[in-house]
């Protein structure tokens, strides 16, 4: 089998350039089509600083896909508009890897009933950080020992939802493993930040406090590839990296 052939949706964005690059370098996949609502026929090496690729940047979704014949669409647009993006997707038969948080529920709800209806993998992931990936494990054992647990969660002034798509995994772990519900999440939006997640124990007479912090976005780059990789593996809907870090190990 060789390369896959992986689109890139938002491709110019401030994610978005970050997941191409890291699609480019890996070896085992192709960067085949950019699409962004900016900068159209331009190609999107030269864009984003780093030379000719011969990756022209497209306006248009439907038809990127169909002319690059991908097998994979990464998209980091915006909400509002990632979730018919991924339906877009399934629907031409390639399999969508969404970094976009903020997808309205009843969205989600409907690919989940097109990847089931297509036997394809689908992925809306809110971080590609494989350090959120752990202190989503370390969560699951501290709960055990703390059950009272309260989210802060930090992130760029520009940031639309609150709160954030992490923000609420991580209160979903907590829960599922036994917090007292529902964890409370606090969300500061300020210039100077990025994304910083902090999840803050407490028992008789201790605290303990686990802390992520998100100091450059070329740290999602290695969770995108891998899960633009194991996204052939899956069948349904995949909502966090541990689902697509066990696809295809069985």
């Amino acid at each position: 089998m060789g390369a896959l052939r992986v689109a890139v949706a938002g491709a110019t964005g401030r994610t978005g350039s970050e997941a191409a690059r890291a699609i480019r370098a890996a070896p085992d996949l192709e960067l085949v089509a950019a699409v962004a609502r900016t900068r159209a026929g331009q190609d999107l090496g030269v864009v984003l600083g780093h030379g000719e690729w011969g990756v022209p940047i497209q306006a248009d979704l439907d038809a990127a896909l169909g002319g690059a014949r991908a097998d994979v669409l990464v998209d980091f647009t915006l909400g509002e508009s990632a979730g018919g993006h991924a339906l877009l997707a399934l629907r031409r038969g390639v399999r969508p890897v969404v970094g976009a948080t903020g997808i309205p529920p009843e969205q989600v709800e409907q690919l989940r009933r097109c990847a089931a209806e297509t036997g394809l993998g689908a992925a809306v992931i809110p971080n590609f950080s494989f350090a959120i990936l752990l202190l989503a494990r370390y969560c699951r054992e501290a709960v055990r020992f703390f059950p009272d647990a309260e989210i802060i969660e930090m992130h760029h002034a520009t940031k639309r939802d609150r709160p954030s798509g992490t923000a609420r995994l991580l209160a979903g772990v907590l829960e599922a493993a036994g917090a007292t519900r529902p964890v409370p999440v606090h969300s500061v939006r300020l210039p100077g930040l990025l994304a910083h997640h902090e999840v803050v124990f407490g028992g008789p007479g201790e605290t303990l406090t686990l802390r992520h912090d998100t100091s450059s976005r070329a740290s999602f780059g290695p969770g995108v590839v891998l899960a633009a990789r194991r996204i052939m593996a899956c069948t349904g809907l995949a909502e966090d990296l541990s689902t697509l870090l066990a696809a295809g190990l069985e």
